[in-house]
């Protein structure tokens, strides 16, 4: 090998064919040394070389002969005082932010530590050498055959969001290769595409899977970080998603073109809001033994202790030049190198935070917006954090989509049966205009979902009431309290059949309610075929058949899945269903939000007081079709009793039903009558049509 001064650009460790150039930002380091590791099981580097050269505080050195495959990590020099946030500690081996390859995972000691603890053995650096425990980047070869892949930029108003976890999804499929199972690979086998596309989704939207990392804690007790929002590397893809570390780079491109050529996009959740390096006494990984005071939100109080706006101990400062170029950095790799198609920001309001509040027109919204790299990106928001001013849904810029979990609680709320929801629920059928339409946002502005992964699955919103995480080892204190669920009468499973036929009437609701509202349907994974978490609302460390999707479906779940392809089909066959411009504010009927009629079940225009009556269960919804579209009526009862609707004039045309969820029924019935008859806790969907049947595809 021979060392040359190398370029600071681009940051990470870059193969060019010949060798490798090492480049790595910190503004207070007085010394980076490179140390490549022979074997993942090394207990010590082979060899330590100081990078020779730096530029704007990044170090950067190239050494000839190098190649993919080579496992690597920093130790780096400089001030060690943690009371003014430096945290500088040459015996902490450190992995690199900008890694595009894991070869070694963390393995749990306590000299990952750079500090002794104030216990008894005093304060100060903590000496111990962590090259047999800590993380290792590996040199990635970016080679890969890409064949025709483009991006494939779905519009939003035919976009449906079908969220999953890599493993969970594929790990129990008996079709699914045993050697890829829990796999990226596993996620394009023949069984795992044939389900996707028939059913009808347009794009899985993936729980992390940027390398994370399990806490201690979770470790301690037999437990796993399974979902994995506790990030180490921002460019690497996890490597418990690949049949071997040096693979994960390319079997996760193999993912996305096969997904691709089926017509699905690839959504990433991505976690930039804090790293897995924890509070002040968490471990020393990679930023806090690199650069503490620039990677980190310091306490103005404190400046040993961490601004937390993340709940999980501390909180990347995006307002510095070269944090904020870490994230977006990050984000053009996974465009331009992994062909992805879309963010979901975990708590993206800690992203935008300035001084100390959220500010959605600033850099980190601003840059997004401005780069061209990001022109038809999806960028959806998790539009909140845990800190003072964090909730804002409604507020994000475009071009961000927002999870909006105002409509996931009046939905819930409704079907459960609260008192004074059907205005709420008229206006989250329509589009959330309220939140949206004021700032000029289209209805597509709003990510609609019934459930997502924390929290119920569909199958448990209807079967439990209270939650139960007990094995999550935290005596059930962890997860939301409040789900809005209805158990059915009676609480876990059961073999009554009225209480078993209750639940899947309710199931058939949420569902058909969310793939009539106007926005952009997200679907849970294994929703549609009655997977069930025991009641867990909360299985974030559960990588266990609690979390797992069981496709051993029965008859009653098979059916259930041919009722969403059904639904979905009708979906996107009726625009009227997908329309995203808001009408002018002006036109509506009554209270309701405009562009849609409103009825009661007599048919008659919603008046004030019928908005307002807190004993209303009942709402009928025409969303009229524009030239050649059809129109879509439907009629919405949430009491216990069976309720007659009026059908209102279809303009010439004759209503033909097409769902109805008081009964299970999938098909085409062409209306003589002038009336209806709804079940308690179902909805019925009609169109307006001609004598001939306009079957849809899943019938």
């Amino acid at each position: 090998m021979t060392l040359l001064p190398g370029t600071p650009d681009p940051l990470g460790a870059t193969w060019d064919g010949h060798g490798v150039n090492f480049a790595l930002f910190s503004a207070h380091a007085t010394r980076v040394e490179l140390c490549l590791f022979d074997r993942p099981d090394a207990d010590v580097e082979s060899r330590r070389i100081a990078l020779p050269a730096k530029t704007d505080h990044v170090w950067h050195g190239y050494l000839t002969g190098l190649r993919p495959g080579q496992l690597y990590g920093y130790r780096v020099d400089g001030p060690f005082d943690p009371a003014a946030g430096h945290r500088c500690n040459r015996a902490k081996l450190l992995f690199d932010p900008y890694a595009r390859q894991v070869g070694r995972t963390v393995t749990w000691h306590d000299a990952l530590h750079d500090e002794r603890r104030p216990d008894g053995t005093g304060r100060g650096a903590d000496p111990r050498d962590t090259a047999p425990w800590a993380p290792l980047g590996m040199v990635a070869d970016p080679a890969f055959d890409w064949e025709d892949d483009r991006p494939l930029r779905t519009p939003w108003s035919e976009t449906v969001l079908y969220e999953l976890h890599v493993k969970g999804f594929t790990w129990r499929h008996p079709a699914v290769p045993a050697a890829v199972r829990g796999t990226y690979l596993g996620l394009v086998s023949d069984a795992i595409i044939d389900h996707l596309t028939s059913l009808g989704v347009t794009a899985v939207e993936l729980l992390p899977v940027h390398q994370h990392v399990s806490e201690r804690a979770l470790v301690d007790r037999g437990l796993t970080n399974y979902w994995g929002y506790n990030t180490l590397g921002f460019l690497a893809p996890d490597i418990r998603y690949a049949t071997s570390p040096g693979a994960a780079v390319a079997e996760f491109k193999t993912m996305v073109r096969g997904l691709h050529a089926a017509g699905i996009e690839v959504i990433l959740d991505v976690v930039y809001n804090h790293t897995a390096e924890g509070d002040r006494f968490g471990p020393t990984l990679s930023w806090r033994g690199i650069d503490n005071t620039s990677y980190y939100r310091l306490r103005a109080d404190d400046g040993g202790a961490y601004g937390d706006f993340s709940g999980c101990g501390n909180t990347l400062d995006l307002m510095h030049p070269q944090v904020l170029r870490l994230a977006v950095d990050s984000l053009r790799y996974w465009v331009d190198e992994m062909h992805v198609d879309g963010f979901r920001f975990d708590l993206a309001s800690a992203l935008a935070r300035e001084h100390p509040d959220v500010n959605l027109v600033g850099a980190f919204c601003g840059t997004l917006r401005d780069d061209p790299v990001f022109s038809g990106v999806k960028l959806i928001a998790e539009p909140w954090d845990l800190g003072p001013g964090g909730y804002q849904l409604g507020g994000f810029p475009h071009p961000f989509r927002e999870w909006n979990d105002r409509y996931r609680d009046t939905i819930r709320r409704f079907w459960r049966g609260d008192p004074g929801q059907v205005s709420e629920l008229a206006t989250r059928l329509g589009g959330s205009g309220d939140l949206f339409a004021v700032a000029g946002r289209p209805a597509t502005a709003s990510v609609n979902f019934v459930t997502a992964h924390d929290g119920f699955t569909l199958t448990d919103l209807v079967s439990y009431g209270p939650k139960r995480n007990r094995a999550n080892g935290e005596q059930n204190r962890d997860g939301a309290n409040e789900n809005h669920s209805s158990n059915g009468g009676v609480d876990g499973a059961t073999s009554d059949p009225v209480v078993l036929e209750r639940r899947a009437r309710r199931r058939r609701s949420l569902l058909a309610t969310l793939l009539v509202s106007r926005g952009v349907p997200m679907i849970c994974a294994g929703d549609e075929i009655g997977r069930t978490q025991l009641g867990n609302n909360n299985a974030y460390c559960q990588d266990s058949e609690i979390s797992w999707v069981d496709w051993a479906v029965s008859p009653h779940a098979e059916r259930f899945r041919a009722f969403v392809r059904a639904l979905l089909a009708f979906r996107a066959a009726h625009p009227a269903l997908r329309r995203a411009r808001f009408p002018p504010l002006g036109q509506s009927v009554g209270d309701g939000p405009p562009g849609i009629a409103w009825f009661d079940s007599d048919g008659n225009d919603m008046t004030h007081a019928a908005w307002h009556d807190p004993r209303a269960r009942t709402l009928a919804m025409c969303m009229p079709g524009e030239p050649e579209d059809v129109a879509v009526l439907v009629l919405v009862n949430a009491s216990d009793r069976p309720m007659t609707f009026h059908l209102p004039d279809a303009s010439g045309a004759a209503w033909s039903l097409r769902f109805d969820t008081a009964r299970d029924l999938i098909g085409w019935r062409r209306m003589t009558a002038a009336c209806y008859e709804v079940g308690g806790h179902g909805m019925a969907i009609f169109e307006t049509s001609t004598d001939t049947p306009h079957m849809v595809a899943g019938e």
